[in-house]
């Protein structure tokens, strides 16, 4: 639970800051996650089996020029990895945006926060008198890091646009006894759009 209020805080302290850095857009995606080597299922998240998700989010800029961009972002996703877990993430990303041709972009982001990881299988305790009883599950909290790179593209004149991102995330620690780091790819296709200020 540690994870949850750190994440939090930091949204807030950045809020709060007394910098004129207000939330400017949000964002919805489907996404896809499996587990491997980084960069080791780029082909097979859309080639393969499919482990659906999602993921909400919103943010600002710290700096904005005509192509570049500094941005902060903060994104709640729900994935489900069949026989794996269900996940749900809370994490924030720091990244450079760089504008070329007239409405596409290409960005880069470091990333970390809370992921709240629940086992998709039964889990069973040996008893005193020899048999075995299931157990309930909450699942635990864990830490999560990432390094996402994307492409989107401009789609309408109010800033809304569609996006394409790659994201290698660490798990840890996954089972601490024998898989203490658990490596995923993850794509997300999703849109994002301005949010009314005043």
């Amino acid at each position: 639970m540690k994870g949850i209020f750190i994440s939090l805080l930091l949204c807030i302290c950045l809020n709060m800051s007394g910098q004129p850095h207000k939330l400017s857009y949000g964002s919805i995606a489907l996404t896809n996650l499996h587990t491997d080597f980084p960069f080791g299922s780029f082909s097979s998240l859309v080639t393969k089996e499919y482990h659906p998700g999602f993921e909400i989010g919103t943010g600002f800029s710290w700096q904005a020029k005509e192509k570049h961009e500094w941005f902060q972002a903060f994104r709640f996703g729900y994935s489900y990895h069949r026989f794996v877990q269900h996940s749900i993430s809370l994490y924030s990303e720091f990244g450079y945006r760089y504008r070329f041709l007239k409405s596409f972009s290409a960005e880069s982001s470091l990333g970390a926060g809370y992921l709240h990881a629940i086992p998709d299988v039964d889990v069973f305790v040996l008893k005193p008198d020899g048999t075995y009883k299931k157990k309930t599950n909450l699942g635990h909290p864990q830490a999560m890091a990432c390094l996402s790179v994307g492409v989107d593209k401009k789609i309408t004149s109010g800033g809304t646009t569609i996006f394409l991102n790659y994201q290698q995330r660490l798990q840890f620690p996954f089972i601490k006894s024998y898989v203490p780091l658990l490596p995923s790819n993850l794509v997300m296709l999703g849109v994002t759009f301005k949010l009314k200020t005043k």
